[in-house]
């Protein structure tokens, strides 16, 4: 069994949410496996934004292959190195642009999903706001060597708020933006509650109506559908006027996009989508950082997809070079191949020590049952077409589960009915994609993928990657 002793919480996590074919959101470090050069191309992205660029990066992969893993397993160490993280699902109600406000809806659920290390589960606006006020006032205090209670302080805070926020008037939306800034602390100051919430809720995306706004704050503009994502450069620099590293946003399901029917709300989506490449590749954003997931076919159709719209063809399309077989993670687009049956072997025993330790028994199965149950899976009917890491992964929870609770069955029994079953298609799958899967385990395994050297890692790589057991 693993000697590594793992939390009750994080082992509930990981059973329950593999068994139900989701992406846990803490503990993955205790299943990764592979994704060596992928992970290490996105590391250096993060460097870059610590260091105040910006990047942009499209994690595509067929439904299963471990899209949403890697962005999970990226936000959870990006925000424990000091960024502040947001993420976000599209749907058809959530967009980057849309005729009924889909994209302030976007900017809503990430607003609702920011995150920092001291608040891993979202809500952390607020948090942030304080800590930020909280350290400027202890920092008046050692300075001028003052108790909490002198009036001084106040008038010092309010002097260094300004000079923080001053800096960003000259951005678009900087100056209603730093306004609401010194309104929350305001509302600290003379403990008015309902300035201070009023803030919030402007900062949050909440307003209907500019009028209203202008009632209680005494700002011009609110943040709408059209400006969401400027506020989300002023997030970004903000960020790391406070102390982070910088703003990482997450955001999945870019296939969402790809099903809009009507094509003129698509083009205008993939031309929002156009800006913030351009901003983040061209200098324009600082401190940001944008990674989008979604399948191939959400990039790669002529007909619907982003090569669909010219100007981002030509901007993420491989060159000669990388269509020759050969692989540059440096690229904005990281296409992730499936992982190997080796890699998903290895994922395989850890889920199995996992569930041990989850519910305190010594483990039944043997390395050469685990090559069995892979063997058997990646050989029944439908496999080839439809089996994923997700699907193997998930028949296997369901396996543990069913020999821990009904001990009169055995490993060989439960075995022969995953043979004589089809592989599952994944539910997510819409009778017009194109993208016919390739063949499970088909792709070569992550430690040979890229042709030639390794690339020399950072030490912070080096730490990650061990950190992870990749």
């Amino acid at each position: 069994m693993n000697e590594v002793k793992i939390p009750k919480r994080i082992t509930t996590a990981l059973v329950n949410s593999f068994a139900a074919g989701v992406v846990p959101r803490i503990g993955l470090e205790h299943v990764a496996v592979g994704r060596k050069y992928e992970i290490e191309s996105i590391l250096r992205e993060l460097d870059n934004v610590a260091d105040g660029g910006a990047a942009f990066k499209l994690i595509t992969g067929r439904y299963g292959s471990g899209k949403s893993f890697l962005l999970q397993m990226i936000r959870n160490y990006a925000m424990d190195r000091g960024f502040v993280v947001a993420d976000g699902d599209l749907s058809p109600e959530r967009r980057l642009t849309g005729a009924k406000g889909q994209g302030l809806a976007t900017y809503r659920e990430l607003m609702i999903n920011l995150s920092t290390r001291t608040r891993p589960d979202g809500g952390a606006l607020e948090s942030m706001l304080q800590k930020w006020i909280s350290n400027l006032q202890l920092q008046v205090m050692e300075e001028q060597g003052v108790t909490a209670d002198d009036p001084s302080i106040g008038i010092e805070v309010q002097r260094r708020i300004h000079t923080v926020t001053g800096e960003m008037e000259g951005w678009v939306h900087g100056f209603d933006f730093a306004k609401v800034l010194s309104a929350y602390w305001q509302g600290i100051r003379l403990n008015e509650d309902a300035l201070k919430q009023s803030a919030l809720r402007w900062l949050r995306g909440e307003y209907q109506t500019r009028t209203e706004a202008r009632r209680e704050l005494n700002v011009s503009v609110i943040i709408d559908d059209d400006g969401w994502y400027d506020y989300m450069k002023l997030w970004a620099e903000f960020a790391a006027r406070i102390g982070y590293k910088g703003l990482l946003l997450f955001v999945d399901e870019g296939v969402n996009l790809y099903k809009i029917s009507n094509s003129v709300s698509r083009q205008s989506n993939y031309e929002k989508l156009l800006t913030i490449f351009n901003d983040t590749m061209q200098g324009k954003a600082g401190h940001l950082g944008v990674f989008v997931g979604g399948t191939p076919q959400f990039v790669e159709d002529p007909r619907r997809g982003l090569y669909s719209y010219e100007a981002l063809r030509s901007r993420l399309a491989e060159s000669r070079f990388g269509s020759s077989g050969t692989k540059n993670f440096a690229g904005p687009v990281i296409r992730l191949e499936m992982l190997s049956h080796e890699e998903i072997l290895l994922m395989l025993q850890k889920l199995r020590d996992i569930h041990c330790q989850h519910y305190k028994y010594d483990s039944v199965l043997q390395q050469a049952q685990l090559v069995s149950f892979m063997q058997t899976a990646v050989s029944r009917l439908g496999a080839d077409e439809l089996l994923t890491p997700r699907e193997v992964v998930r028949d296997f929870v369901d396996l543990l589960n069913t020999l821990h609770f009904n001990e009169e069955l055995t490993f060989d029994h439960l075995l022969g009915e995953l043979a004589s079953a089809p592989a599952a298609s994944s539910n997510s799958y819409s009778a017009d994609d194109e993208d016919r899967p390739a063949k499970a385990g088909g792709a070569q395994s992550t430690s040979t993928r890229a042709n030639g050297a390794a690339p020399k890692q950072p030490d912070d790589v080096d730490d990650f990657l061990a950190e992870f057991d990749l």
